[in-house]
């Protein structure tokens, strides 16, 4: 392969990580700002180490990124020095902590998707997006079966607990379809629309025990992936960098 050839490769695998990575630490922010309003201690101890999983998850990819960085950015750089409109993530990820079930029904439809992608990306022909993968494989494991537990116990619970889970789902499935939107820099990475009928085959067994109803007819909304944000975004980000903007040069 030419030189101009592997620089394009690069900047498409360097993009396809990047997208990982943001999807881990926004969802491990969303979840860290919950931490202390779980229903039980035990669950916040969960909450706070699926969290910490995210957050080593998104530094494999960014370490990643750094390599492969033409401009010489560090994880640092790519975590603590965009602006929000320059993250990537799924737009799932950002929604914010309505309420417990809220919390639960984007950590689940998001576990389901990132078990199926760790699994396949773990055999990719590129080696260090494989090994970020399969190092993650046993949390993506944890985390879904912390996850789709609680599903089952809420949905199939009290009248209170079905209705915020039935609520919560409705509100975060119109996301849901962004996830297996192509991604125009794919590299060795997985083709998102091939996850998405093994997503649907587990999340559609999971809500008929739980005695929840699958959501139609919901419009999906795009974005994410092209840089488009929710409202939700641009605080959260702004928090999250706070105090790195204040003090440069601080590592992680």
């Amino acid at each position: 392969m030419s030189a101009r050839g592997e620089v394009a490769l690069d900047s498409m695998s360097m993009k396809y990580a990047l997208g990982l990575a943001d999807d881990c630490l926004v969802l491990a922010q969303r979840l860290g700002g919950y931490v202390s309003f779980a229903p039980e201690l035990e669950i916040d101890m969960a909450v706070s180490n699926i969290a910490l999983d995210l957050l080593g998850q998104a530094r494999g990819f960014y370490g990643y990124c750094s390599v492969l960085d033409s401009e010489g950015r560090s994880e640092d750089d790519f975590a603590m020095l965009r602006d929000s409109s320059e993250f990537r993530n799924h737009l799932l990820l950002e929604q914010p902590n309505t309420d417990f079930a809220y919390l639960i029904a984007r950590q689940f439809l998001f576990d389901v998707f990132q078990k199926e992608l760790f699994e396949r990306l773990s055999r990719s022909r590129d080696t260090e997006l494989a090994a970020v993968a399969k190092k993650g494989m046993r949390e993506a494991d944890y985390h879904l079966d912390f996850s789709q537990s609680w599903v089952l116990r809420l949905g199939d619970g009290t009248p209170e607990s079905r209705e915020r889970m039935q609520a919560a789902i409705h509100a975060l499935w119109p996301f849901t379809g962004a996830l297996f939107q192509p991604e125009e820099a794919l590299g060795a990475g997985i083709d998102p629309a091939s996850l998405e009928e093994p997503w649907r085959k587990v999340v559609a067994a999971t809500l008929e025990v739980a005695t929840l109803e699958i959501p139609v007819d919901l419009p999906q909304d795009q974005g994410g992936r092209d840089g488009r944000e929710s409202p939700y975004r641009a605080e959260m980000i702004e928090e999250m960098q706070e105090v790195q903007r204040a003090h440069p040069g601080l590592e992680w």
